[in-house]
């Protein structure tokens, strides 16, 4: 960026952000050393300098979250066709987890989404996109608003079965 005024001379200036360039300065030690941070290279060299034998990052270690009870609203529910609607415009992590959750624990909820714009990208940094992810995961989508096939469309018994518990508070608290 050039910034100046008529009566200076312009002053060419840096746009990073601070957070782009401590990953920069964490990409480079670990080009360098192939550790993730300043840290952990000074505790390398302090383990070495003393002797100590070990390991870095050997392996990960697999474990299980802890369950919480969390709630989940839907949006749009469409008792005759049995199909519950979100409506989403960002689709941040916090939500597609959710979703995951509540597709393991209620397989038989028709959860579908209507998205803004379905062709976004879940990060600045993926090329998967919103609908990318609802095929991957076994969600049907659409653009902007509801279809008129799923309006029409005929509800399974197991798909009335499982909206009717719902509905009925078998879900719920």
């Amino acid at each position: 960026m050039i910034v100046g005024s008529p009566n200076k001379a312009p002053v060419a200036r840096s746009c990073t952000s601070p957070r782009k360039r401590a990953y920069r300065r964490s990409a480079k030690i670990r080009k360098e050393t192939g550790f993730r941070s300043g840290l952990e290279v000074s505790m390398a060299e302090e383990l070495t300098a003393q002797g100590v034998d070990f390991d870095y990052e050997p392996k990960p270690l697999h474990y299980t979250k802890p369950a919480r009870k969390a709630r989940y609203t839907p949006d749009f529910v469409l008792k005759k066709q049995g199909i519950i609607i979100e409506a989403k415009g960002r689709f941040d992590t916090a939500d597609r987890q959710k979703h995951l959750l509540v597709k393991d624990q209620y397989p038989d909820l028709d959860i579908r989404f209507v998205f803004s714009n379905p062709n976004t990208r879940i990060s600045k940094r993926s090329k998967t996109t919103y609908a990318m992810w609802c095929d991957k995961n076994g969600f049907k989508y659409a653009k902007a608003s509801v279809p008129e096939a799923w309006l029409k469309e005929k509800p399974t018994k197991k798909r009335l079965k499982a909206m009717e518990a719902y509905l009925n508070g078998e879900s719920s608290d």
